[in-house]
């Protein structure tokens, strides 16, 4: 099904169709309102995507990537694939020629990236230079050299189109404050808990329960980048205090969720 145009899809589907870019190694910088789409497409060279403000989700196959900062999603070359900002995204983007991309994963997903690639991202940022100066691109080719090293994992939040599961995804999707068990949600369609379980295994990779975590802290990331509190953020994902959620956040992040505002706002 053909989505609808939005106001701002049209620059950017004539921004990210044009398949050359200016160097072998380039980077850039922008800041996408919230609701960009970016149509379906695909290019001749990889690409190191990287957010600082905002949660960016990125479908390939049907999969929803949705990178946590601060880690960036690797898009190896000649690879189709769509996007979308719930949230206004201010994200740097690595252009790597297919020939440098050797060493680089052949399949995509998150990279789970070194402190290095957060400051060095950040200091291009602050610092823009001539794309052909020697001390910018010396800078990129260290980048590149770090992302050698990093681990590369799946999607942050899988996606199913088995119609009875993709079902119970959406409505959670809608609904994450529900706190209804595995048993409950399986009655609502029909089914037993333990199929339940065995369909979220089989189509995620990982349990429902899983899932749900990460969901919530995904729309914590987003809500927290609205600046709501996190008192509130903790009844809209259904937490009777926000102890809980903090905990839980904290568990997945590495971070408080006030701690996560102030690193990568």
């Amino acid at each position: 099904m053909m989505k609808k145009r939005r106001p701002n899809e049209q620059s950017l589907e004539k921004l990210i169709t044009n398949n050359q870019i200016s160097a072998p190694l380039w980077i850039q910088f922008r800041h996408a309102p919230a609701q960009s789409i970016y149509p379906a497409h695909g290019h001749a060279w990889g690409e190191f995507i990287y957010a600082f403000h905002g949660v960016m989700e990125i479908n390939i196959d049907q999969i929803d990537y949705i990178p946590p900062p601060p880690y960036g999603i690797w898009l190896p070359p000649h690879l189709e694939h769509s996007g979308l900002n719930r949230t206004a995204v201010s994200h740097g983007t690595l252009y790597i020629h297919e020939n440098l991309c050797t060493k680089m994963p052949k399949q995509a997903g998150i990279l789970l990236t070194s402190p290095l690639v957060s400051a060095l991202l950040q200091h291009l940022k602050q610092h823009p230079q001539d794309k052909d100066d020697p001390e910018h691109l010396r800078l990129l080719h260290v980048l590149l050299d770090q992302l050698h090293h990093a681990t590369l994992v799946g999607s942050y939040l899988p996606h199913s189109d088995h119609p009875v599961l993709k079902q119970i995804l959406d409505y959670l999707h809608q609904h994450p404050s529900d706190n209804s068990t595995l048993e409950q949600l399986a009655q609502g369609v029909n089914m037993t808990e333990r199929t339940l379980a065995r369909y979220s295994q089989k189509e995620l990779g990982i349990s429902l329960n899983e899932w749900r975590q990460r969901l919530k802290v995904t729309k914590a990331m987003s809500m927290l980048d609205q600046g709501k509190t996190v008192e509130s953020i903790a009844l809209d994902l259904g937490y009777a205090n926000a102890s809980a959620f903090i905990n839980m956040f904290k568990r997945w992040m590495q971070c408080t969720p006030d701690q996560f505002r102030k690193l990568y706002k």
